[in-house]
């Protein structure tokens, strides 16, 4: 695999319709060239803002279907080669991580990171020739310290 290195990227969300509604301002801004993202306190709008800097930053703007084939595909790629590979989504409750990961249907380009790489990794099971798959998959959730596999038969059933 080229790059074995972890990698942090940083997306923020559009504004969903209850925040729209309520008229919530927009106060992350997002330098996507540089991996940039600045927050500006609405409470005081003459000092600057905050800046953080990842290794890749996608804004509101960005869809889905970009982030994949930025960062994910590479990953997925390796792992129909036999490399393990992980996406571990972390933020707090509200900021994206089930808009990113699962999507919503419409549009397409906003389909999640989850279903796309399955399809990616049917796909190249499906075009090999000469050659045998175990596919394996977890969909873990962490919350409040315990784990529970969404994939699992029992998804309540919490996980040592």
């Amino acid at each position: 695999m080229a790059s074995e290195a972890v990698k942090v990227i940083v997306r923020c969300r559009p504004m969903n319709e209850r925040e729209q509604a309520l008229g919530c301002k927009a106060v992350v801004s997002v330098e996507s060239a540089r991996g940039r993202c600045f927050l500006q306190n609405p409470a005081a709008a003459g000092e600057p803002p905050k800046q953080f800097t990842f290794d890749g930053a996608y804004c509101q703007e960005h869809s889905t279907e970009q982030i994949y084939n930025e960062i994910a595909y590479p990953l997925v790629e390796g792992v129909t080669e036999g490399y393990n590979g992980t996406i571990f989504a972390y933020g707090q409750t509200g900021s994206g991580k089930s808009f990113t990961m699962q999507g919503i249907l419409d549009p397409s380009t906003q389909k999640g990171i989850i279903p796309r790489a399955f399809e990616h990794i049917f796909e190249s099971v499906q075009c090999a020739e000469n050659a045998k798959f175990l596919v394996r998959a977890s969909y873990l959730e962490i919350y409040n310290e315990d784990i529970r596999d969404l994939l699992g038969a029992d998804t309540k059933q919490k996980l040592e």
